[in-house]
């Protein structure tokens, strides 16, 4: 697109040979006198100038109800000087895939206001300050306000589409929708400063952008989805505003122009949920998995795998759901279908082992653990699974032996040394049974089953007094279950 060689304005397309603008046109033509003096020039002062828009009231409002938000964190006793919790930052609005999807849409606008530390709102507030108080003296109140919440829905929209199990909060969605639509109105519509004047607010802008999503590239924690999603928000509305609306007095206008936007990101996203039904219908089963609701969960997923019959995600998810409820057959036949969909997966092949050791099919489960050896040697689960198939055939020797393997490949790994000390303890070797079952709870921390083996093991030894505290600590820890 051309521009005016005096002024900078943008020339209407296919002015071919053209070097001035129409306004400039008239301009030299009253000065050659050639026009009337008192001939009407449009010429106006710069939207950010404007003497009505010193009051950055919508800004204020905004970074008002975020700072508010954190201190009723903060005060309610959520550890906001370092990371709070997930369960925590769903309470207050964050939007989490299995939520959101499952019909809390509500959560697309409400984890705009919600953040995950002090570092967190800081930089995030100093940034809508700055981009703020620029958008709504250019935009005014109003359209400045439904920008930036439908650039922080956008923003939601992102990252659930791209992370839809991830948590996601903050205002950075929105505030890189004000940025896009700063971008657009800067470089499409017109003004009455030549275009070197507003150059250099446009290119901080860019840099603005451009810096952040590199840096969230490169941080694993920033949400860079919801970046996007509100800048590419963000530049759409900026641009429909600047083309079709740039009068912000046209109130009609305006609004005409901001419910197309409305309808073309609503419509935007309605598709891409009809075309990923299912994916809709994961994450809702997966909410319900999360509230323990297992039979609604299995509808859920009984209907992805209707759909997309080759998802091997779904057939797990089913089969997870089925052996929750205990239903091992059912849960044997879906692990069998997401295993032949995805063979080289993992925990498809721990899944499956698991699900024959529960059936009693112990040929079955060591077959399948040794498989899940092929596909990864140093596989802690592995080992887990086949210590397990040894301890159902009473070969408690061999069953030490894998989960002592297990151990030494993940000393992490959940279970190993309470299921070790189970097997210690059928073989009489208590004081190895005792150390096993103190390593399981240096591990994971206080364990009722733990404790209760752990007593066991001491009343074994002839230990009363330690056998007595662990049986003290197990009640304890029984009224918290």
């Amino acid at each position: 697109m051309a521009n005016c060689i005096k002024c900078g304005r943008n020339l209407p397309g296919l002015s071919f040979g053209k070097k001035l603008c129409s306004w400039c046109v008239q301009h030299e033509a009253i000065q050659r006198g050639l026009e009337p003096d008192d001939g009407v020039q449009r010429v106006e002062t710069p939207p950010w100038l404007r003497r009505q828009s010193t009051s950055m009231i919508v800004t204020q409002v905004f970074f008002g109800i975020n700072v508010a938000v954190f201190l009723g964190m903060l005060f309610a006793g959520v550890s906001m000087l370092d990371n709070p919790s997930g369960q925590d930052l769903v309470h207050w609005g964050a939007n989490f895939g299995p939520y959101t999807l499952g019909g809390q849409y509500w959560r697309l606008l409400t984890c705009v206001f919600v953040h995950g530390s002090l570092v967190h709102i800081a930089l995030n507030m100093w940034c809508l300050w700055n981009l703020g108080t620029l958008a709504e003296s250019l935009y005014g109140h109003w359209t400045f306000a439904v920008v930036y919440l439908l650039a922080g829905i956008g923003g939601s929209i992102g990252s659930i589409v791209w992370n839809p199990e991830v948590l996601s909060v903050g205002a950075s969605g929105a505030i890189f929708g004000i940025a896009g639509a700063l971008i657009a109105s800067f470089y499409l519509g017109e003004f009455s400063l030549p275009r070197g004047a507003i150059a250099g607010t446009l290119r901080s802008v860019v840099m603005f952008v451009g810096y952040n999503l590199v840096f969230g590239a490169m941080v694993a924690r920033v949400d860079n989805a919801a970046h996007i999603g509100g800048l590419i928000t963000g530049l759409l509305l900026g641009a429909l505003i600047a083309k079709a609306a740039p009068d912000r007095d046209n109130v009609g206008q305006r609004i005409a122009v901001l419910a197309i936007g409305i309808l073309l990101i609503g419509g935007g996203v309605a598709w891409w949920l009809h075309s990923r039904d299912y994916i809709r219908h994961m994450q809702r089963g997966k909410g319900f998995l999360t509230e323990a609701k297992s039979d609604q969960a299995i509808a859920e997923f009984q209907t992805v795998v209707h759909n997309r019959p080759d998802y091997a995600p779904g057939h797990f998810a089913l089969g997870r759901a089925y052996a929750l409820k205990r239903d091992f057959a059912s849960a044997e036949t879906e692990f069998k279908r997401a295993l032949e969909l995805s063979p080289r997966t993992e925990y498809y092949c721990y899944a499956l082992g698991f699900v024959y050791v529960d059936e009693k099919k112990l040929p079955e489960a060591r077959e399948t653990f040794q498989r899940l050896l092929t596909l990864n040697s140093n596989s802690a689960d592995a080992h887990f699974g086949l210590a397990a198939v040894a301890m159902d055939e009473q070969k408690y020797q061999d069953a030490i032996q894998e989960y002592q393997i297990a151990a030494q490949l993940n000393p992490d790994l959940e279970g190993v040394h309470f299921n070790q000390g189970r097997a210690q303890i059928k073989l009489g070797l208590f004081d190895d049974a005792i150390a096993s079952f103190k390593k399981e709870l240096e591990t994971v921390g206080d364990d009722y089953d733990t404790e209760i083996a752990l007593a066991s093991a001491y009343e074994a030894k002839g230990m009363k007094k330690e056998a007595a505290e662990a049986q003290e600590k197990a009640a304890a820890l029984s009224g918290q279950r």
